[in-house]
């Protein structure tokens, strides 16, 4: 893996007029992973993490209105359920940008005024005024052609559009189409997975539209600076957001940590992150994000989420009954980052028995007991000459779980996790250590630091995914966690590390057992 210097991670900014449910919390938590693996491969003070709500739109107001409140007390109150959901799920941001903010609109003021006055690659304004007649779905806060509908209804919310009519500001994005398809194709602006990648280009070859960037009767919004009746559309106020967290271009944070490694996001909102927004950039004349990374969907027990239906998940639910760890390994150990797949609620309960409660609790249960049984508590003395009958190579393991994270393979780097839980389960039902103890002390002292040591490493490994988990285990070891955790990753990573003699706690089961 290519060592980096910084790394830029953000999820979308999520619409408020929605609470926070389980699709938010999957791109939320993978987002945080990242974060966190990169803190511990190139240190925190190079790692930014950025999330969001999204505040503004005719969908707002009238949301607000239903309510009796002001679009400023709704945003305030729902912009407030997410940071508490995603405390809930231990979710590290350093910032949570909300485009009510004046930080915020200044930005995009910023931006209204550098795009009118810039001129695309053939001397055309990037930004030009034309009436635009549309179906305008109000739902998706989104223009839609016949093609988008089924039977006359937008697909997502199963509603007519409005038939729109109005002057807007345009951004040009026909100029831009040779520059776009060469960025991507060249991998410059890469988009993954390979088939979203492919779609954006097909897109592109089929013509791009230039796009509305303005609306007239839309009073919940940042204004237009130069045209007081006209506000911002939600789209370009929205996808400002990743600069304007950082400070704006004259900023040391926009410096260090601009352009965006990797923009995360389902895959509903790809064509505004993979088109609009690099046209955007390229107008302003900015570096584009390096990765815009487009996960799938999935249904809950074979069924689309629906309010309808009533199957919608929030976070909370989860977490009080399986805790803030074991949420984050259901939501992504189920089916692979960037494929569409099912979250099967009925089999949580079988999955958290068997992965989290019989394998790994279990195997940190019975090496702590047999180490406080058999010596006392205390590491035992670690015999060098053993190890080569120790069938375990950690070295791999790092190595293939560095590939799977920097490619955003979690369930994969989730798996070569597992792999090392079940090898040393599989190790305790071979080597005995109950029977060692009456033949050969020496032996049993080499199987029980073989244990614990990959244990220690096992929480490394795990700490991004689960980092309660892993502050747990390092308890249990008998470190500080706040300052072990501290070391560089070359110490971390070091076999036999876990000093002898260190004393063991033994604690609570970490995931305790729920009944059939």
């Amino acid at each position: 893996m290519a060592k980096k210097e910084k790394f830029y991670v953000t999820t979308p900014i999520y619409y408020v007029n929605d609470v926070p449910h389980i699709g938010h919390a999957y791109t939320t938590v993978a987002a945080d992973v990242l974060a966190r693996y990169y803190r511990i491969m190139i240190g925190a003070d190079n790692v930014y993490f950025l999330t969001g709500t999204d505040e503004h739109g005719a969908k707002i107001a009238q949301a607000a209105e239903k309510q009796n409140k002001s679009p400023k007390a709704f945003t305030d109150e729902a912009a407030a359920k997410f940071q508490l959901a995603w405390d809930s799920l231990s979710i590290s941001y350093d910032d949570f940008i909300r485009t009510t903010e004046k930080r915020h609109k200044e930005i995009v003021v910023d931006f209204w005024n550098k795009l009118k006055d810039a001129k695309t690659p053939k001397g055309n304004p990037v930004v030009y005024e034309d009436e635009y007649e549309g179906l305008y779905c109000i739902g998706c806060e989104s223009f839609k052609t016949e093609d988008d509908l089924v039977d006359g209804k937008c697909p997502d919310h199963n509603k007519e559009p409005e038939l729109v009519k109005e002057k807007n500001y345009f951004l040009r994005l026909q100029d831009y189409e040779k520059k776009l398809k060469e960025l991507i194709e060249t991998g410059e602006l890469n988009i993954l997975p390979e088939g979203k990648k492919n779609e954006i280009l097909g897109l592109i070859k089929t013509g791009l539209k230039d796009v509305a960037i303005s609306r007239q009767k839309v009073k919940w919004g940042i204004p237009v600076p130069f045209d007081k009746e006209q506000t911002t559309y939600v789209w370009i106020d929205a996808l400002s957001n990743y600069i304007s967290a950082l400070g704006g271009l004259k900023s040391k944070l926009y410096k260090k940590f601009w352009p965006a490694d990797v923009h995360l996001m389902a895959k509903d909102i790809l064509k505004f992150h993979a088109v609009i927004w690099p046209c955007m950039l390229l107008a302003l004349d900015l570096p584009l994000p390096k990765l815009v990374f487009a996960h799938g969907f999935f249904t809950i027990d074979g069924q689309k989420m629906s309010k309808t239906i009533g199957n919608v998940i929030a976070p909370d639910e989860l977490v009080s009954k399986y805790g803030t760890d074991a949420t984050r390994y259901l939501l992504l150990s189920q089916f692979g980052f960037g494929t569409d797949g099912d979250f099967a609620k009925e089999r949580l309960d079988d999955i958290y028995n068997a992965a989290l409660a019989n394998e790994f609790g279990n195997l940190v249960s019975r090496t702590v007991s047999m180490t406080e049984k058999y010596f006392s508590g205390q590491v035992p003395k670690y015999n060098v000459e053993y190890d080569k009958f120790f069938q375990f190579d950690l070295q791999t393991d790092w190595n293939r779980y560095d590939f799977f994270m920097a490619n955003l393979k979690f369930d994969e780097a989730l798996n070569v996790i597992w792999e090392n839980i079940r090898r040393c389960n599989a190790y305790i039902d071979k080597e005995k250590p109950w029977e060692l103890n009456n033949t050969d002390k020496d032996v049993l002292a080499d199987v029980m630091y073989n244990l614990l040591e990959t244990i220690r490493q096992t929480a490394i490994m795990i700490l991004p995914f689960m980092p309660q988990t892993c502050e747990e285990i390092m308890k249990i070891l008998g470190y500080k966690p706040e300052k072990e955790l501290n070391k560089k990753i070359s110490e971390l990573r070091q076999w036999s590390s876990l000093p002898l003699d260190q004393k063991i706690n033994s604690g609570e089961a970490l995931f305790p057992r729920f009944n059939d």
